[in-house]
């Protein structure tokens, strides 16, 4: 077993990557990812690869697009706002098919906003990111090691499905330095028959593009692409259970605030209160058949959020509004506190009429 080693979660995302087989980077400085972008500008020389850092985040973006449709395994990171500059080249490669992964380690917005940790890209991750129908996987990390496992898995489910996958990190993660392994990824084979890489006079030429003219064809493409989605829903989502079994609170949160409701939910069970968390690993597919589940044990759910409050909608949309949903958040750069968030979940107790 490979030794652990003291690294930056944004280090560990770089040299997962690596480990994964990308051996093209393509970004732009911006914090509080730009350790991604430093790492692999001395890495990727040493070993043959290739880094670039692109004029612009849209050009990043597009030469993602030329890289991937060769077959190649090829990545990109950013932080808020220049997610949002590559929102029409994610919506691109969702056109064509092509597979990638794409790292947001989070600021506080909207706009330029601030350099703080912030969840407030969910909706953007989620629920498309660019114009058109299409999804894209999207992985949360709460820890350094899952900043590299989700990395290397990320890059698997993108090459599976053809599809992009987002490590979605707050800034704490990428900042934060824990012991991580960097482990050796199971060999995987996976069918690249459709990428351009000269036909030798043994095949057709293969097509790279997201233009389709005819309207029957285009809407054919888009209905067998969400064919693919409701697969992944039903054999990817990924989400971690801590004291559920007896849990009558159910609390929901992703990155750094699961690890603070983590601290929180232990004060409360010494008061005598049944809370457990649902942590969601995949933001998309969302793991809605397991909030679902705990629906029918509690009485009352609590989203924990670095942002104004949007993860709670999808909460809301697996349980069927069944029962109430709480917010406990912060914004604009600021975590919650344990005590705020044990504050909150000795509310939902005394109303739920939970034991004390």
């Amino acid at each position: 077993m490979a030794e652990k080693v003291l690294m930056k979660g944004n280090e560990a995302i770089a040299e997962a990557a690596i480990e994964a087989g990308c051996r093209h980077y393509f970004g732009y400085p911006i914090t509080p990812q730009t350790e991604v972008a430093a790492y692999m500008s001395k890495r990727m020389p040493k070993i043959g690869g290739t880094f670039l850092q692109a004029e612009s985040e849209i050009a990043a973006i597009n030469m993602v697009y030329g890289v991937s449709s060769t077959g190649k395994r090829v990545m990109t990171s950013s932080s808020s706002p220049g997610i949002s500059l590559k929102a029409e080249g994610l919506s691109y490669l969702a056109g064509a098919d092509l597979p990638a992964l794409v790292v947001n380690v989070q600021r506080g917005g909207p706009g330029l906003g601030g350099i703080q940790p912030s969840q407030s890209d969910y909706f953007q991750a989620t629920k498309g990111g660019g114009h058109g129908d299409y999804r894209m996987i999207v992985l949360a990390p709460a820890s350094v090691q899952e900043m590299a496992d989700l990395t290397m898995k990320g890059f698997d489910l993108a090459d599976k499905y053809r599809m992009t996958a987002m490590i979605l990190a707050d800034g704490t993660m990428g900042q934060m330095m824990e012991p991580v392994e960097i482990k050796k990824p199971q060999a995987q084979a996976f069918d690249k028959s459709w990428a351009v890489t000269g036909t030798r006079g043994q095949r057709s030429h293969n097509v790279v593009n997201s233009l389709f003219l005819s309207p029957d064809v285009l809407e054919r493409t888009n209905f067998e692409r969400y064919e693919r989605y409701r697969l992944i829903e039903e054999t990817e989502s990924m989400a971690e259970r801590y004291l559920m079994d007896d849990a009558e609170i159910c609390v929901v949160a992703f990155g750094i605030a699961a690890r603070v409701a983590k601290n929180a939910i232990a004060e409360a069970r010494k008061a005598g209160i049944r809370v457990g968390l649902i942590r969601p690993i995949t933001l998309w597919p969302f793991p809605a058949k397991q909030l679902a589940a705990a629906a029918q044990t509690c009485h009352s759910f609590l989203s924990v959020e670095l942002s104004m409050g949007q993860m709670i909608e999808d909460i809301r949309l697996a349980i069927e509004c069944k029962r109430p949903v709480a917010l406990c958040n912060r914004a604009g750069g600021i975590i919650p506190s344990p005590d705020e968030v044990y504050a909150k979940i000795v509310e939902l107790a005394k109303n739920g009429g939970a034991d004390k």
